[in-house]
This record gives C-alpha cells, sequence and structure tokens, in this order.
C-alpha cells in the first residue's frame, strides 16, 4: 500500500518542471519534497495557537527536552539489550511528552511567571541532555546532526507517520480549538463554563511535544522553534478573523517550505534555515502591510 502511494506522488511530480522530479529524478529530493507537505501545515497550524497563548518558548524547551531523550534512547540502546536496535526517537517522543506534561502541571500550581517555569525546565533538560550524551567521556559530535537537520534524509515510513500526525491533529483542532482557545486565553472564563483547562492545555503541549520530536531530525534543533512562532506571527499581523489566521499561517509555513526546501538543494544550504529565513521575510513584509495600513 504504502509503495503505491509513493509511485503514485513520484508520477505526480514528474509534472513539474524539474529534473529531480522527473521519473529517473532524485528520489530522495521527492521524498524531501513530500516531507515539506506535509511537516509545514502541522507548523503552521500549531502555530497559531503557540503565538495566541504566549508559548513560543515553550517550543524551543520542548526541542531541549527532546534532545534529552534521544541521548537516553541512545544510551539505553548501547547498554541494555531489550532497547538494542530501538529507535531513539520513540525514546525522544515519550520524554518530550512527560515533560510537556509536568510542565503544564508546574504551571498551573505555581505563582512564578509562565517564561520562569519555561527557563527551569529548559535549562535542566540541556543539562540532563548534555550530562548523559557525555557520560563515560562519550563525544557530544555525534548528536550534531540533530542541530541541523537533513530533510533529504527524510524516508518514506517516516513521512507516513507524519501524514498519520497531521490527520490527528487536524481532527484535534476540529473538535477542540474552541476549549482550547479559550481555556488559553482567559483561563477563569473557561473553567467558569466547565472546561477542564488543565487538560486542555495538557493535550496541546502533548501535540507540539509529538511534532517537535517528530521532526527535529530533519528540521533542526536550532531553528525548530521559529517554525512554530513566525508562521502565526506573520498571519498575525494582516489576518482580521481566525479563518484568515489560520489559512494565512498555514500557507505561509507551506510556502516557505517549498523555497527553503528548493533554495538548500540548489545551493546547498540547511534546509530548516533556509524556511526560517523565508519565514522571517514573510514576517517582515505582514509587518510593513500592518504598518501601512494603520
Amino acid at each position: 500500500m504504502e509503495g503505491k502511494m509513493m509511485e503514485l506522488w513520484y508520477s505526480l511530480l514528474s509534472l513539474l518542471p524539474f529534473t529531480w522530479a522527473q521519473a529517473d529524478g532524485l528520489l530522495f529530493m521527492k521524498n524531501a519534497f513530500l516531507a515539506v507537505l506535509v511537516i509545514t501545515p502541522l507548523f503552521g497550524l500549531l502555530s497559531t495557537m503557540v503565538v495566541t497563548s504566549r508559548m513560543s518558548f515553550f517550543s524551543d524547551a520542548l526541542g531541549h527536552s527532546a534532545f534529552t531523550g534521544i541521548a537516553i534512547g541512545t544510551l539505553l540502546g548501547a547498554s541494555v539489550k531489550l532497547f538494542a536496535g530501538a529507535d531513539p526517537m520513540w525514546f525522544a517522543v515519550l520524554f518530550a511528552v512527560v515533560f510537556a506534561l509536568l510542565f503544564t502541571f508546574v504551571r498551573r500550581r505555581t505563582a512564578l511567571a509562565s517564561d520562569t517555569v519555561i527557563g527551569v525546565f529548559s535549562s535542566t533538560a540541556v543539562a540532563l541532555g548534555i550530562f548523559i550524551a557525555t557520560l563515560g567521556g562519550g563525544s557530544f559530535t555525534k548528536y550534531n546532526a540533530l542541530l541541523i537537520g537533513d530533510i533529504l534524509s527524510v524516508e518514506p515510513a517516516k513521512i507516513g507517520l507524519l501524514a498519520l500526525i497531521l490527520l490527528v491533529l487536524v481532527l484535534l483542532w476540529a473538535l477542540s480549538f474552541n476549549q482550547l482557545l479559550l481555556a488559553s486565553v482567559h483561563p477563569a472564563l473557561a473553567d467558569s463554563r466547565g472546561i477542564r483547562v488543565f487538560w486542555q492545555e495538557a493535550l496541546f503541549s502533548a501535540a507540539i511535544a509529538v511534532v517537535v520530536t517528530v521532526s527535529m531530525t530533519w528540521v533542526g534543533l536550532l531553528v525548530i522553534n521559529s517554525l512554530l512562532v513566525l508562521p502565526g506571527a506573520a498571519a498575525r499581523n494582516v489576518a482580521r478573523n481566525m479563518k484568515e489566521y489560520h489559512l494565512f499561517s498555514i500557507l505561509s509555513a507551506v510556502i516557505a517550505g517549498v523555497a527553503g526546501l528548493m533554495t538548500s538543494y540548489y545551493i546547498g544550504s540547511s534546509a530548516g534555515a533556509s524556511i526560517t529565513l523565508y519565514l522571517a521575510l514573510f514576517f517582515a513584509c505582514t509587518f510593513a502591510l500592518r504598518k501601512k495600513r494603520l
């Protein structure tokens, strides 16, 4: 089934006027192009709520926790027979989800500002990750690839996983967006209307954790936070309602993703960094339009 779907995708790509997209073209580029079309809507959708909830630095902290999870998975795979050969990504997903839920729990039960709680969790995750990665004199350099990412290395099976996550996220948005929005903007009012604010926040935090962790290998930890902030920030400059807000955020993410991938392929730059720069340009343009309109 997966093979037939990929064959269909490759045949559709052959309609594009690019050498790599033709029937005898580069498979890794075709896979990367499909991955971008799946990943970028994920970031565009989540970005709207990240910006609205003022949780920009939380997504950055999740990247740090995902790195710690990778380090734990690598250590267990090397020292415990039961986990030998296991993909460290799943340890990262588990650790990031636990990290997100614990953060939500602590934030709801402390008088400290959210950015302070994020700082505590982020610094702890970074320290723990580095400690585990260098345990016993281990080298940190084997984790360098996670910092930059490589979208060209994505495999069809992982694209299928990303597509499944996108489908689940769209369903989640359709079923609980209004409650989630109210819980993030006015928790007290949401609570008075019977909305379980903690579980709404926990669900959203876990969704970000999964997306960040699964995609960090291809996007890169250094720029993954920008992909969760810039689409929503750019869209908010010009959107007049919630529908436009989501539409502009997703469109800017997809367009920047495709443009960044093309730039990366033709000039040899990092795809994640290229996408981020295009998104920064979109933000500058929408900010200028906003100022002009005002």
